[in-house]
């Protein structure tokens, strides 16, 4: 599922998953670029994007350069902040440096000494998945914290690559609090993300290991660590899968999956999934997607199909988001068939849970088929279902590489279905719609 409510079922017979998208969210937050040094590890390299405005000092100020802009920023005590900000933005370069320098001692450096529990485990998971770039962004000016003479809160978004040292950068919105009057500020804490919904994430809050391959690099806790190796191999696996279906443009460099136990299912990414969900991607900016796996609700014949699934929505959808619930069907549908892997239809599991579907509630719509948050599990599996059996109608019917086409026409160039079809296929979207949904109900029979 896409967006809202972002979730993917879990049933007994087989757990189901969704995506999750919050560029767009993401993207409502943002403001203009704030000039700032790359501090990356050679040959590193990183691509200035637009940084997230929460939290901004003096929010309703010209920001743009403009001589009223001069004039508001001309103050005593915002040239006091000014000169402030300055020293805070050198610490946090010295600390970007020591972090991707492997300098475990210098990212601590800067730091309050009860505050360097916190930055040891964000430095070894930042280290575990391969940090390659971290800019720091400071966003507006600091502020004193009310009634705590002499600390000061300062908004910073970092940006990161994983493994890949030529990434383009995802965002991640932090807020930071200093002690000030020393020979240096001394870091006091860091808050947890506040970036929209893709909210914290997993290197933030808990121990990470993690194991790489040449497309995807997996990460979970100690606790399960060793899941690690099947996990990697099940991802390279569904990468070669997936990089089939990056319709425009190449496949992401890397996929990033994170492995949840219990409490961290509960808590990355915000949590709040319900109680069917066994998996989601979301949108972290930067045009990549972080894929969650819920370790409670894997299928008994392992992570490989969902895996397919959750890759996919990361290759084949873009940062701007889902067009809509109308095009729900046609973002799963894709997901699901990649899923499948070429699997005859009579395999499907959820043929079952189509054939309650369709001989039930549904009013015979694809563009009514997204579930609810409190959907029941046999209703969005036969919802996922039908969504499949629509895509491989089509495939059967026009070969895939037009079925992508159409979907770019439709999920990134935000087309009308019904033009889409008609430019891609040749044929009458409403005709071609009845034609799926025949398929549906004959092939769930």
């Amino acid at each position: 599922m896409v967006d809202e409510p972002r979730r993917a079922p879990v049933r007994s017979a087989r757990p189901r998953r969704a995506l999750g998208l919050t560029l767009a969210a993401i993207l409502a937050l943002l403001g203009g670029v704030v000039p700032t040094a790359v501090l990356t590890g050679p040959p590193h390299r990183a691509t200035d994007q637009p940084s997230a405005a929460w939290f901004v000092p003096g929010a309703g100020g010209p920001s743009d350069g403009s001589e009223a802009a001069s004039t508001w920023a001309d103050g005593p005590g915002t040239t006091a902040a000014r000169r402030l900000g300055e020293r805070l933005a050198a610490q946090l370069d010295r600390q970007a440096a020591a972090l991707l320098g492997g300098d475990r001692a210098g990212f601590l450096a800067v730091a309050d000494r009860a505050a360097r529990p916190d930055l040891s485990r964000r430095f070894a998971a930042l280290r575990a998945l391969r940090v390659t770039v971290w800019q720091v962004e400071p966003e507006g000016l600091p502020t004193p914290v009310t009634g705590r003479p002499g600390q000061w809160r300062q908004p910073v978004v970092f940006r990161y690559c994983l493994v890949v040292p030529d990434c383009t950068p995802s965002p991640v919105l932090v807020g930071t609090r200093w002690l000030a009057g020393g020979a240096a500020p001394l870091l006091l804490a860091l808050e947890e993300s506040r970036s929209a919904r893709a909210a914290v994430r997993p290197w933030e809050v808990s121990e990470l290991v993690a194991a790489v391959g040449t497309r995807t690099v997996v990460a979970t806790t100690p606790a399960l660590r060793r899941a690690l190796p099947g996990l990697l191999a099940a991802a390279e696996e569904a990468a070669k899968v997936a990089d089939r279906y990056a319709v425009a443009g190449p496949p992401p460099d890397r996929y990033r999956v994170f492995y949840a136990g219990h409490a961290e299912w509960r808590r990355w990414f915000g949590g709040g999934r319900p109680s069917w969900t066994a998996g989601y991607a979301i949108g972290v900016g930067g045009g990549h997607h972080e894929i969650v796996l819920n370790a409670d609700a894997l299928p008994a014949s392992g992570p490989g199909e969902l895996l397919r699934h959750e890759l996919t929505h990361a290759a084949s959808l873009t940062g701007r988001g889902h067009p809509g619930r109308q095009a729900w069907w046609l973002v799963e549908g894709l997901a699901e068939y990649a899923g499948a892997d070429g699997a005859p239809v009579h395999r499907y599991e959820a043929l079952d849970d189509v054939r309650r579907l369709v001989t039930g509630g549904w009013n015979g719509r694809l563009d009514a088929l997204a579930p609810t948050d409190t959907a029941p599990a046999d209703r969005v599996g036969g919802s996922y279902g039908v969504g499949y059996l629509a895509v491989r109608h089509l495939v059967d019917r026009y070969g895939e590489q037009r079925v992508l086409t159409f979907f770019r026409a439709v999920v990134h160039d935000r087309q009308p279905v019904d033009a889409a079809a008609e430019r891609v296929f040749g044929d009458d979207w409403a005709t071609l719609h009845d034609d799926c949904v025949a398929y549906v109900r004959s092939a769930s029979a």
